[in-house]
C-alpha cells in the first residue's frame, strides 16, 4: 500500500524543507547545528502539519544519521531500549518522539541516561505548550523551538513541488491544477501542509483523466475533498487556549470584528462551553459595572444558547459578543476584590469589630458582641456612620471607581460621598 502524499514528500535535507525559515534557514540555529555536525535533543512545538516531522526527517537525512520515529503515547518502553541499542552499536541515532508530551515516567527515566551520553538525539513533536505539559527533567536537556502555520506561499510551493515530483509526488498524473483550486488548497488549510497535500492527493486520484491524458483539478473538487480546514482550536490543545486568549483581548478592546472573528473559530470547533464560560467570565471582569445590563444580557444569552446548542447558539452568542465590545469597559470589581484578597493573603485583617459579631446565642453581651451595633435602618436614609473594617486596616480601600459608564459613574459619585461621610469612623 502506498504511503500518503504528504510523507512521501517529506524532505531529505534541510535545504528541502518549507516554511520555518527562523529555524531551518541559511545561518539559523537548527541549520548552524546540522552544518556543525553538533545536534543537541530539542523539542518542536506547534499545530498539526507545520513541519516538525519534515524538520526531523531533514535533520537525519543532512547528517546521514539513522532515524527512527516513536509514540510517546502508544509505543513501549521495549521500543525505547531497541532504539538503544541501535544507538550502542551505530554510535547516534535521532529519535523523533512524537506527543512528547504524554512521555510517562517509565519511559522518561529509561530515556534520560541516553539523552545525557548523547547517544540518542531526541527531537519532541508536541502540538502542547511544552513549558505547560513537558516534564521539567526533559524540558532541561532539551532545547525548545516554535513552529509556526505555513503561509499560503510556503504551501504553493510545496505543491507544486509535489506536483512535479514524478518519483515521490503527482508528476506522473500531468495534473492541471486551476489558479482558483490552487488558492483554496493553500489558504483553506490553516497552514497545515499535510492536509493540503493529502487533499491535493485525494483530488488527483478520485478524477479521471480527459482524453489527452491530463487530470483537471478545479475549486469544487478541493471544496469537496478538504471539506473545510480543521481550526486551530480543539479543545485539547495549546492553540485552544490561543483562541480563547485572543477572543477575550478583542472584546475588552471594543474590535468587535475581531471578537466575532474568534467567536467563529470556536463555534466552527464546536466548542459551545468554552465559549459560555467565557462570555461570563469576560462579561463580569472586562465590562462590569460600566455596563450591568450587559452581564445580565450575557448571560441570558449563554442559558439560551445552552438550551438551542448549535447552530443556532451561534446567534444569541453572536449578540452578546456584539453587545460586550461596545459597551464601556471597567475592571473595578475584579481589581477591588484581588486587592482585598492580597491583603488577606498577607495576614493583614486584624479581629472583627465586637459590635459587628454575630449575637444570636445565648451569652454574647457578655463578651460584647454585638453590642454597640448601630442599625442603619433606624436612621434616616437608612444609612449611620460607624466602623466596619478591623482596627489595623480601618483606613484600607479597594475599590476605585471608574466612570467609563453612567452606571458606575453614579456608583462613584455615592461611594466617594461616603466615604467623606464616615471619615470619622475609618
Amino acid at each position: 500500500m502506498q504511503q500518503p502524499l504528504a510523507y512521501r514528500m517529506r524532505p531529505k535535507t534541510i535545504e528541502d524543507v518549507v516554511g520555518q525559515q527562523q529555524l531551518v534557514g541559511p545561518g539559523k540555529i537548527i541549520a548552524r547545528m546540522v552544518k556543525a555536525k553538533r545536534l543537541s535533543s530539542m523539542i518542536l512545538y506547534g499545530p498539526p502539519g507545520t513541519g516538525k516531522t519534515s524538520i526531523a526527517s531533514a535533520i537525519a537525512g543532512s547528517t546521514k544519521y539513522a532515524f527512527r520515529m516513536l509514540n510517546a503515547a502508544t509505543d513501549s518502553k521495549k521500543q525505547l531500549q531497541i532504539v538503544a541499542e541501535e544507538a550502542k552499536m551505530s554510535g547516534t541515532v535521532i529519535l523523533l518522539l512524537d506527543e512528547i508530551h504524554r512521555l510517562d515516567k517509565t519511559k522518561q527515566d529509561f530515556l534520560l541516561p541516553h539523552l545525557e551520553s548523547g547517544r540518542i538525539i531526541l527531537i519532541g513533536a508536541t502540538t502542547e505548550n511544552p513549558y505547560i505539559s513537558i516534564n521539567p527533567a526533559i524540558r532541561s536537556r532539551t532545547q525548545i523551538f516554535q513552529v509556526f502555520p505555513l503561509t499560503a506561499a510556503d504551501i504553493e510551493r510545496a505543491v507544486k513541488r509535489a506536483l512535479k515530483d514524478s518519483t515521490n509526488g503527482l508528476g506522473q498524473y500531468a495534473v492541471q491544477l486551476d489558479d482558483g483550486a490552487l488558492h483554496h488548497l493553500c489558504t483553506a488549510t490553516g497552514g497545515d501542509l499535510r492536509s493540503a497535500l493529502n487533499g491535493l492527493e485525494l483530488a488527483v486520484l478520485s478524477s479521471t483523466p480527459d482524453a489527452a491524458g491530463k487530470v483537471h483539478i478545479t475549486q469544487p473538487v478541493i471544496e469537496e475533498c478538504l471539506q473545510k480546514k480543521a481550526l486551530s482550536a480543539d479543545k485539547d490543545g495549546d492553540a485552544h487556549y490561543d483562541v480563547i486568549s485572543a477572543f477575550q483581548k478583542s472584546i475588552r478592546g471594543s474590535d468587535a470584528n475581531a471578537a466575532l472573528h474568534y467567536l467563529a473559530r470556536l463555534v466552527e470547533a464546536g466548542d459551545l462551553k468554552s465559549i459560555m464560560r467565557r462570555l461570563m467570565v469576560i462579561a463580569y471582569e472586562d465590562v462590569g459595572l460600566a455596563n450591568p445590563a450587559a452581564c445580565a444580557h450575557t448571560v441570558a444569552a449563554v442559558q439560551a444558547a445552552d438550551q438551542l446548542g448549535f447552530p443556532e447558539a451561534r446567534i444569541p452568542l453572536a449578540d452578546a459578543v456584539i453587545e460586550l465590545a461596545l459597551s464601556p469597559k471597567s475592571n473595578s470589581g475584579i481589581s477591588a476584590v484581588d486587592a482585598a484578597l492580597a491583603t488577606v493573603r498577607q495576614g493583614h485583617f486584624g479581629d472583627i469589630p465586637a459590635n459587628l459579631k454575630d449575637a444570636h446565642y445565648q451569652g454574647a453581651a457578655k463578651l460584647g458582641h454585638g453590642v454597640g451595633y448601630d442599625f442603619p435602618h433606624d436612621h434616616p436614609g437608612d444609612w449611620v456612620a460607624q466602623q466596619y473594617l478591623p482596627d489595623p486596616i480601618k483606613h484600607a480601600t479597594y475599590y476605585q471607581p471608574k466612570t467609563n459608564g453612567r452606571y458606575e459613574k453614579a456608583l462613584a459619585e455615592q461611594y466617594e460621598k461616603l466615604l467623606k461621610a464616615n471619615a470619622g469612623n475609618r
